[in-house]
């Protein structure tokens, strides 16, 4: 039955606080989650020999592809969504705006094109310590013919395990209360018991609909949380916190005098945590259940995981002030060039194969790893 309440939004984004705008919050314990999560898993499969890396150098690797992660995440929030943080500078720390991520500002597409740069690296360095485990004869050419990972191989690796990461910053998103989902039902109206309401909207400037009596009540409850010299703006985000702390007096008489003045949304962040967590994550498994030509199952992740942000983002509203393309939000445009890249991908990882720059031809596996270098898979045929 539909509810006028459905579900209000009222998660702490701190853990642990110890000022008003530091702590220990959610969303960096998300990132740090996802890394441990991808080092289990790497761990084991370059024990089983899945993932052509030496165990003892995967340490090193996560450390890179971290910073590929955090440094593209950012830059590409920066690009992508919000330009002025390049240059705009405070006179209180991090002084540069581009460092201030205590609000968040993270953006999935960029942290990609970090992985990337970042894969290069550890294949780089991975390649100089093979060769010089090797001996001082090896020379290029021979590693490339030897059982060692070629660039694409790692990207594949990385891949593989992305999923968990990418499905819990999406539910630090939603104990953000960010990335709003789209109206479902307006503020004053029966909701559907999955809608939430998120008061967040209020300071993202996303709280539409009202009437003009709405917004004068809305207004009342906010006016109440003014400082002497602190405009509306700084009172609704005191109003936030209030709700947010489960020790303020009042919070629950101060939700059921708000629930009317705000809109019910759909969980977005909800629906694009299961779609790029579980079922990018069944799709690439099943990919690489068995060993595939380098460079598949990357191609394979940038494809489906652009075509589930594609179709989720109908569900999103799109961020403020930011264009899209032919009618695409800004998210759903980079992930159709994410899909092109993605066919790219594909169609390097057969040509190389076919023409015998990478051996073996197929790699990977974790239900069936590939063989050394020299063994019977080296004569499959590319997949």
């Amino acid at each position: 039955m539909p509810t006028l309440a459905a579900y209000f939004h009222d998660i702490n984004p701190f853990l642990v606080r110890f000022t008003p705008s530091f702590g220990i919050r959610w969303y960096g314990l998300s990132y740090a989650l996802g890394f441990v999560i991808a080092w289990l898993v790497l761990l084991r499969l370059t024990k089983r020999g899945v993932v052509r890396l030496a165990p003892e150098r995967l340490g090193d690797a996560m450390l890179t592809l971290m910073l590929g992660v955090l440094v593209g995440g950012r830059l590409g929030y920066s690009v992508f969504y919000d330009r002025p943080l390049l240059w705009t500078f405070t006179k209180s720390a991090p002084w540069w705006s581009l460092l201030d991520i205590t609000n968040g500002g993270m953006a999935s597409h960029g942290g990609m094109i970090g992985v990337l740069i970042a894969t290069w690296i550890i294949w780089r360095r991975e390649k100089r310590a093979v060769m010089a485990q090797s001996g001082t004869g090896v020379t290029e050419a021979a590693y490339n013919a030897s059982a060692a990972a070629p660039y694409l191989h790692f990207a594949d690796a990385w891949a593989f395990v992305a999923p968990f990461g990418l499905m819990l910053g999406r539910l630090a998103n939603f104990i953000n209360g960010e990335l709003l989902g789209r109206i479902v039902a307006k503020a004053g109206e029966d909701a559907p018991w999955w809608a939430v309401r998120y008061p967040q909207e209020i300071t993202s400037g996303q709280a539409t609909n009202l009437t003009q009596a709405q917004q004068g009540a809305l207004d009342t409850i906010i006016a109440k949380f003014r400082t002497p010299n602190g405009d509306m703006e700084h009172a609704a985000k005191r109003m936030i916190e209030a709700i947010q702390d489960r020790g303020f007096p009042g919070r629950l008489d101060l939700i059921h005098d708000l629930t009317p003045y705000i809109n019910a949304r759909a969980p977005s962040q909800l629906v694009q945590a299961m779609a790029e967590g579980p079922v990018l994550l069944v799709a690439l498994w099943i990919i690489w259940a068995k060993p595939r030509s380098p460079g598949m199952v990357a191609a394979a992740f940038l494809i489906v995981y652009g075509i589930l942000r594609i179709a989720t983002e109908f569900v999103r509203l799109p961020d403020p002030g930011v264009a899209g393309l032919m009618g695409l939000s800004r998210g759903q445009a980079l992930s159709v060039a994410m899909i092109v890249v993605g066919i790219a991908f594909a169609t390097l990882a057969v040509r190389l194969a076919k023409v015998g720059r990478v051996t073996p031809l197929k790699l990977g596996g974790w239900l069936h790893p590939a063989l050394p270098a020299g063994a019977s898979s080296r004569a499959e045929s590319p997949t």
